[in-house]
This record gives C-alpha cells, structure tokens and sequence, in this order.
C-alpha cells in the first residue's frame, strides 16, 4: 500500500474536529502526497522523513517551523496506527522534526532571473499579478503580499504591517490578518520600492478597487483594512492566503514553462524575495538594510542565507590571502619583468 493510500485511509478512520480535518488534508495533499505519496509504506525509511522535514523548511511553502513539527508528529501518529496493524515493523517517522536555528544559504539557483519573475507574473492569474512583484520587489513573504492594503503605500516605499492568517479562507474566521512574523501587533517594516512596481500598484488599482474587510485583532480591538487581494464579493472576509497564492504560483510557472527537468515548478512563491535580496547584496546594498527590508529577526538570519552572496567579501578575501602569502612571488615576478 502507498503511503497516499494509507494517508486517505487514516484520515477517514480519525474522530477528529472539521477544522484539524481540513488542515490535516491540507498538508497531506499540498505537501506529503506529492513528495513522498507514491512510496510503499514498507519502503519508507527515517531519511526519507528527515529529507522530507529539511525540503518542507527550506522550500518557502510558507508553514512556520512549529506547525512542520506539529505536521509531522500527525504523519508520525498515522505510521504509527501502521505499526499496530503490522502493515510495517517500525515507524520511519517517529522523531522527526526541524530546527529552525540554523537557516539554510540559499543556491544562486534557487533564485529566479528578472526574466523569469516577468514570465511568471505574466502567466498568474491577473489579480495576483501584483503579488509576484510585492515579493521580488519588495521583498514581502507571500502573506505579507497578500495583506497588502492602501494603509501600505506611502511615498517611495511600502510600510509592512500585517499578513493574513493561515485560516483567513474560511468564512468563520474573525482573525484575517495577524502581526508579522518575529513582532508584535502594530509593529512594522518600511521597505523602499522602486518605480516599477509602483508602477504595478496602479496598474492593479485601475483594474480593482480595494475591498474594505474588518477583522479583529489579536488584542480583541476592531479593525479595517482596505485591501487589494480579497475575493471581489465586497463585504466578505474570505481572504486568499498563501496556499491559494502557491497553488496559483505553480500554475503560472508550469504555463510559463519555468520548470524543472520534471515539468514541475522551478521555483516556490518563497524564492521570489531572493531576488530583492541577491540584486541588493550584488549591488553594494550594506545587508543590514537588506536585513531589515526582509523582516528577518536578527541580521545573523540574513548572513547564514545571504551572506556567501556579497561579491566585495570575495574578492577582498582573495586579495588578502594572496598579498598575505605569496607577497614575494609577486615581487620576484615584478623584478625579472623589470630586468
């Protein structure tokens, strides 16, 4: 049996609460089917788990490090229930986790090309043309975009103050949107924008105004924002959130045919901010501004993704090495030229 099989299975046998349902099936269908699904049950091993833990923190799919660990005890109770009923011998999954203390560097081909970012945004859907760029240009997470309201625009950047929830798609939800991630309800982050993608803020608005939605903060106050991503049902406070922005990103990017050697997504929504990043770093941008602008909890954050992405650092290291033990060599090389 698959482990897609045994999944389905499982989930239909549990007693549980239709919210936990629903993310459960989430996870299941948007990220442990279409990466380990088609395995045998009997030929799942732990680096299998551990692999799959690493791809899910290192991806971008937008999940926070406590609801991967959260997830994969959940895949640990189902294998476990395999356990019991001798489908296998021992649980593969038990045990693992990710850590996110130490961030991963990013691969210089993690990161789309400008090129590639202007395919992708010609092929989404239209209304979230604007999103692709809020992400390269501005270097907002997909659900930071996704927040975005006319309270963000001021003049020659954006202020970054909310993102919308996890559950902001459901009809019962009162807490669309939440404070960012590392801070605190009315914290924020102003990031500079370039004229492009101002630019691209009216070119949004000339084609849909913003949708006024209400929401309660996490203090229990009263809210509103006028934002430009919600459904155009005015007066709803269903809101698109990241999973419907990543299902959305993979279309545009198979279409755009911006794939891998399987035909799949080159990219995740996530790898749209190494841009901002990698184009500033390259460009002599000091990468605690770069850090500041990315909304990274310490700049130490920033360096262990970004870091090996600074050219100057290079090339003053490879100075430094060379003029510090092979000074006489180049002497001796100057006078036999001289002579």
């Amino acid at each position: 049996m698959s482990l897609q099989v045994w999944a389905q299975e499982w989930l239909e046998r549990r007693v549980i609460g239709e919210s936990t349902r629903r993310n459960y099936e989430g996870f299941i269908q948007n990220h442990l089917v279409p990466r380990l699904g088609q395995k045998m049950l009997a030929g799942l091993a732990r680096r299998d788990f551990e692999e799959f833990a690493k791809q899910l923190y290192s991806s971008g799919a937008g999940l926070a490090v406590s609801t991967i660990n959260d997830r994969l005890v959940m895949v640990a109770a189902m294998l476990e229930v395999a356990v019991v009923e001798k489908r296998i011998r021992h649980n593969p999954a038990r045990g693992a986790r990710v850590s996110g203390a130490a961030p991963c560097a990013v691969d210089e081909d993690e990161t789309p090309t400008l090129g590639e970012v202007d395919l992708i945004a010609e092929h989404i859907a239209p209304q979230y043309r604007l999103a692709v760029y809020l992400q390269s240009g501005a270097g907002q997470r997909p659900s930071e975009a996704l927040a975005f309201s006319t309270e963000c625009r001021r003049s020659g950047f954006v202020r970054v103050r909310w993102q919308v929830s996890a559950k902001a798609h459901r009809d019962d939800c009162r807490t669309a949107f939440v404070p960012l991630k590392h801070r605190t309800e009315g914290e924020y982050r102003d990031v500079p924008v370039a004229p492009f993608v101002e630019q691209e803020i009216d070119g949004h608005l000339s084609r849909w105004a913003p949708v006024s939605v209400a929401f309660t903060g996490l203090r229990g106050g009263r809210r509103r924002l006028e934002v430009f991503f919600s459904p155009r049902q005015r007066g709803k406070g269903v809101m698109p959130t990241a999973s419907t922005f990543g299902y959305r990103f993979k279309e545009a990017c198979v279409a755009a045919g911006v794939v891998d050697m399987d035909g799949k997504a080159k990219y995740t929504p996530g790898s749209l901010r190494h841009l901002l990043a990698s184009t500033a770093l390259a460009n002599g941008v000091p990468i605690r501004e770069v850090s500041r602008w990315l909304g990274h909890k310490s700049i130490k954050t920033t360096v262990d993704i970004y870091g090996h992405l600074v050219p100057e650092a290079w090339g003053r290291c490879r100075d430094v090495m060379h003029n510090a033990m092979r000074p006489a060599v180049e002497e001796s090389g100057e006078s036999v030229s001289a002579a």
